[in-house]
């Protein structure tokens, strides 16, 4: 009846693949040794044996830590899932916010940052004073693979692409992985130093077009949403300078003639505003929505759905103490 079971399946003691999950997480033997109270030499008996089953070396030592392999790393998602659908089914663990201790990895920019983590802070401070938050800087548009390989619990931004593509395979009928939630609309403006040659001037497009400009872009590429609005009515702008943050960005513009575009609500957060001037946009842009993503496998967490109705409360908060401004 179990004749289709691979035999390196069937004796498999599934205890390696919980030792196996600590590993990958802690990225260190000993670490993991002590989260699960073992020993050491332990932990290392259980990862030899995890090897010979699966012909794979699994982890190298590197430093003080350990680097997987790329089979370790391909592994480990489908291993981490099955053991919290297993835990879940055997013990369901309500999340209780003043005894919790979790850790949470959040993926986003700067700007989203700046909006967001000074209110989550006070939020974990009076509820939930055991957890911890790590902010990564989200280095993509499409974060899909950062959340299908457990590198962050949610990524927060402007993901057109990402939804348009999820809605689309939804529409299919295909099964969608990942899940999405907005927190505001941003808007976008042109921004340039004070004394800026065209400070006084009507912003036309023609002089738009002609001007040098700054991009933020998360992975180096001089082109964002703003070139394909312009492309969209045949025209473009000359990119000189990309960086990967909104603060840079608003550092180089005070201290040169380059021109860039930053989230409105950003710029007070810089303590440069007096230094510089905003404008509309001379032409249409879609809005910028900004999400929270994260893979469907946390969809019923209860840790994770805590912390996504604390964002959305947070965000919410932000917004309407703005539009009361």
């Amino acid at each position: 009846m179990n004749a289709h079971i691979p035999a390196s399946f069937r004796t498999l003691d599934l205890n390696l693949l919980r030792i196996f999950d600590e590993v990958m997480a802690e990225r260190s033997l000993t670490r993991a040794a002590r989260n699960l109270s073992l020993s050491q030499p332990a932990v290392s008996n259980a990862l030899r044996r995890l090897r010979d089953a699966l012909d794979d070396e699994l982890v190298k030592r590197q430093g003080h830590g350990i680097e997987p392999t790329p089979r370790a790393l391909a592994l480990w998602p489908s291993v981490r899932e099955a053991l919290r659908q297993l835990q879940e089914a055997i013990v369901p663990s309500p999340f209780v916010p003043q005894e919790a201790t979790n850790t949470f990895i959040l993926a986003m920019a700067d700007a989203t940052a700046a909006e967001l983590m000074g209110g989550l802070a006070r939020q974990l401070q009076q509820q939930a004073p055991g957890v911890s938050l790590r902010v990564v800087p989200l280095n993509t548009r499409d974060p899909r693979s950062l959340l299908g390989e457990g590198v962050a619990d949610m990524a927060l931004g402007y993901f057109p692409a990402v939804l348009t593509d999820l809605t689309g395979r939804a529409q299919a009928g295909e099964a969608v992985s990942f899940e999405h939630q907005r927190l505001y609309a941003g808007e976008y403006v042109c921004v340039m130093r004070q004394g800026h040659p065209m400070a006084h001037d009507p912003m036309t497009l023609d002089a738009y077009c002609a001007a040098r400009h700054l991009l933020v872009s998360f992975s180096g590429r001089p082109y964002g949403f703003v070139d394909e609005a312009l492309a969209s009515i045949g025209r473009q702008r000359r990119i000189v300078l990309t960086v990967n943050q909104f603060f840079t960005a608003g550092q180089v513009v005070v201290s040169s003639d380059l021109l860039t575009v930053l989230p409105r609500h950003f710029v007070p957060t810089t303590g440069m505003a007096d230094k510089l001037v905003l404008c509309e946009l001379p032409l249409d842009v879609p809005p910028v929505h900004v999400e929270a993503l994260w893979h469907r496998r946390m969809q019923h967490d209860s840790a994770h759905q805590w912390l996504r109705g604390q964002l959305l409360q947070v965000a919410q908060a932000a917004f309407s103490a703005k539009d009361l401004t």
